[in-house]
């Protein structure tokens, strides 16, 4: 399993490049040695995250990057996204879950990624936009340890 390392992309804001996405986040997943339910959460979250960047962050306008950080600790992955739009109050985002929400389309995407992933937080970047960190918690064994059935 690959214990540390980190490494950045950025590109346009453009669906196009959510393919992309998904597959670096599929594999960077599997590289830390996440199974396949987890694999699939962690490609969710930053796809969603990448998407709400492009959409709400920059607003379609592809004149301005978004990027993803990559970072692997031994006992954690860590993923931050950043978009150069104006930011927004992570508390006015309606709770898809609410009866006058179930129907609607929006507020999803951060949701999934709250229910997701172990540690979130957004933050407004001191050079204009936000940023939204995220981490999974690998289940890593000491050596040495016995595992319990």
């Amino acid at each position: 399993m690959f214990q540390r390392g980190e490494f950045e992309i950025s590109f346009c804001s453009q669906y196009g490049y959510l393919d992309l996405v998904q597959e670096i986040a599929d594999r960077v997943s599997r590289m830390v040695g996440l199974d396949e339910e987890a694999c699939y959460r962690v490609g969710l979250s930053i796809r969603e995250s990448v998407t709400n960047a492009i959409q709400h962050g920059n607003k379609l306008d592809d004149r301005k990057k978004v990027g993803i950080r990559f970072e692997i600790t031994p006992d954690r992955l860590i993923v931050c996204v950043q978009d150069q739009g104006q930011g927004f109050d992570e508390s006015m985002v309606p709770n898809p879950l609410d009866a006058e929400n179930l129907l609607k389309p929006g507020g999803r995407g951060v949701f999934y990624v709250r229910s997701f992933m172990d540690n979130v937080c957004y933050r407004t970047l001191p050079e204009g936009g936000m940023e939204i960190r995220m981490e999974k918690i690998l289940n890593c064994k000491n050596e040495g340890e016995d595992n319990e059935d």
